[in-house]
């Protein structure tokens, strides 16, 4: 008890910091203030428009390149089917376990990395900064992989599209501070959207979009190779740094307990265009590529090809598009992910709002990530389709030690008080790890026995 009390008064001693950080973030909660005090709708409006940001960015970051191409695969695949509903359950799961996520910054004003070192030692500190990291750098080479093929399409040379992809990055997390960085970012993950449209261009059979929620029948059966594409479509649903990400957002935006209303429909609406942009390319794809000879060994650059047939050049320069932007926005994320989650557990100065003359040991993790990641991909031969499928597997794989901690935080009075884990919650939440272990256990036992498959 006493340890708890003397880390609960430590976390209020450091929460004001006398700084640049503190000033700018003081300058953001004025505004939210101001727009509070303002009667009428539309100074509520501009009130949610101001308080969106971490829900969206966590979620539309979700449809990375990587999400992006194993959803395509998914369609070419397996068809208009199983994943439709699949999609649509696991877009509920990833906001059950990002609204927790928003309750713990928003009650704690800590991030989720300093919460583990703060609350469960050194040892476990380092051992989910280790599984965050390994996870990021993975995740990222997807997104290179992604930034490149799409800029291939208009004749860029890999070179060029990972060298300028990473100063972009490096631009955006440098020179700006957090709501503008937050502004900025949101405006590049509207192009995510575009893949939309191209579902519709598809003129996809409609009836059968319908018929997959009745119908969950599995094209091939129940085999170690669909179990891996399931394992695959989790992975690029809930991945550890999505937990780190939200918490550390919420917590540089300067969102306290009572944001956290605004912050669960700011994750509801990102849920929301996650599902939708998810379903668009599973249905794009299901209905241009499924059905073809070989379709399920296509890799992205075939499927570019087969939609630059069906839909025209049109088609395959937006999914091409699509695919660079889908890589940026996500590593921007995953860069701000490694860099609050290094700065949180070392104690560095560990804000967006950090100008980086003085807070460059904070930015330096997250873009040195990048650039191990864009040297992978750039390795010539490297086997780029099956990289990317192994990597959101090996997301799905580290996810459930993320949610454990993520329980017990959320579960533990002395940190949240009244905001704990109601009932339901933790039944939505444990139900959610016992089915990654599950499928996991299941995939481990389909790769040492096929033969009971």
């Amino acid at each position: 008890m006493n340890k708890k009390l003397a880390y609960n008064q430590g976390m209020e001693a450091q929460f004001i910091e006398f700084d640049d950080d503190a000033k700018i973030r003081a300058k953001d909660q004025a505004r939210v203030l101001a727009l509070r005090q303002k009667k009428g709708w539309f100074f509520r409006l501009m009130l949610g428009l101001v308080l969106i940001g971490p829900g969206v960015l966590v979620m539309i970051a979700d449809n990375d390149a990587g999400g992006v191409i194993t959803y395509a695969q998914t369609g070419a695949t397996y068809g208009i089917g199983f994943f439709i509903p699949a999609l649509l359950l696991s877009g509920v799961i990833a906001y059950v376990v990002q609204e927790m996520t928003v309750r713990l910054g928003a009650v704690t004003h800590r991030g989720h990395a300093e919460m583990i070192w703060g609350r469960y030692g050194a040892f476990w500190g380092w051992f989910s900064l280790i599984d965050l990291v390994l996870a990021n750098v993975l995740t990222l080479i997807t997104e290179f992989i992604g930034i490149t093929l799409g800029l291939g399409v208009f004749g860029v040379p890999h070179v060029i599209s990972a060298i300028a992809a990473i100063l972009v990055d490096a631009l955006v997390l440098l020179v700006l501070r957090y709501y503008t960085w937050e502004r900025v970012s949101l405006w590049i993950a509207l192009g995510n959207l575009i893949f939309i449209p191209l579902a519709l261009m598809a003129h996809p059979n409609w009836s059968s979009v319908t018929a997959a929620f009745s119908n969950w029948n599995i094209p091939g059966g129940f085999t170690p190779s669909f179990l891996f594409v399931v394992l695959a479509n989790f992975g690029t649903t809930i991945a550890p740094w999505m937990l780190f990400f939200q918490q550390s957002a919420v917590v540089d935006k300067g969102l306290t307990v009572r944001d956290i209303r605004h912050g669960r429909i700011d994750t509801a609406i990102g849920t929301a265009a996650m599902v939708a942009v998810a379903l668009a390319l599973v249905i794009l794809t299901g209905s241009l590529v499924h059905g073809m000879p070989g379709a399920g060994n296509f890799d992205i650059q075939q499927i570019l090809t087969v939609l630059g047939q069906r839909l025209g050049s049109v088609g395959e320069d937006l999914f091409a598009l699509g695919l660079v932007e889908a890589g940026t926005i996500a590593a921007i994320a995953l860069t701000a992910s490694t860099s609050w989650a290094m700065g949180e557990a070392f104690h560095w100065p560990k804000s967006i709002n950090m100008p980086a003359r003085k807070a460059w040991r904070f930015y330096l993790p997250g873009l040195l990530s990048a650039v191990i990641a864009a040297g992978v991909v750039l390795i010539p031969n490297a086997p780029l389709g099956f990289l990317n499928l192994t990597v959101q597997v090996v997301a799905s794989i580290f996810m459930p030690a993320a949610m454990m901690f993520l329980l017990l935080l959320l579960n533990d009075e002395g940190i949240m008080g009244k905001y704990t884990n109601g009932k339901w919650q933790n039944i939505a939440a444990f139900s959610i790890v016992g089915l990654l272990v599950v499928l996991n256990g299941i995939y481990g036992l389909s790769v040492v026995m096929p033969h009971l498959f």
